[in-house]
């Protein structure tokens, strides 16, 4: 049996925000078969950006890292949108972290790992992942991470 993952987010502490809208000609989530595909999301809380600018220099790397939570919570915020529950996940299959950062910078998977590790406490085993960590010399509206995301559903 596993714990509802909307009530393991408010034992984290976590609220869940509003679905932001879309920057461009996209939509935030697609569903097809059991599949629920989350397009790449960017560290928006409450309307405002949490950072801007290229890791690690202008962007700390914990400051990274709680942006790729709040991309979490913004990709959760829009997969609930889309499915009504996030008890009906099956199973986080994929993610992408993309991150804005200086040449010779190796360290995306450890920001990366602020999504990863959010995922697994809230779904558990279910959150256990494939995962992309790439680097990028820069990103939409000049945040330091933007994260995609694939679901699996329940049947």
């Amino acid at each position: 049996m596993h714990q509802d993952p909307e009530v393991r987010l408010q034992e984290l502490g976590f609220t869940l925000p509003e679905v932001a809208k879309p920057v461009a000609a996209y939509v935030p989530a697609v569903r097809t078969g059991n599949l629920v595909f989350i397009s790449g999301q960017i560290p928006i809380r409450e309307g405002s950006l949490l950072a801007q600018g290229r890791v690690p220099n202008e962007v700390s790397m914990e400051q990274a890292r709680e942006c790729a939570v709040q991309c979490t919570l913004n990709a959760l915020a829009a997969l609930k949108a889309e499915i009504g529950s996030l008890d009906r996940v099956a199973r986080v299959v994929r993610l992408g972290c993309f991150v804005a950062c200086e040449p010779g910078f190796h360290e995306q998977p450890k920001v990366a790992n602020g999504a990863s590790e959010l995922l697994q406490a809230v779904f558990g085993e279910r959150g256990r992942h494939a995962r992309a960590a790439v680097g990028s010399v820069d990103l939409p509206l000049g945040v330091p991470v933007e994260i995609e995301f694939l679901f699996e559903l329940t049947s």
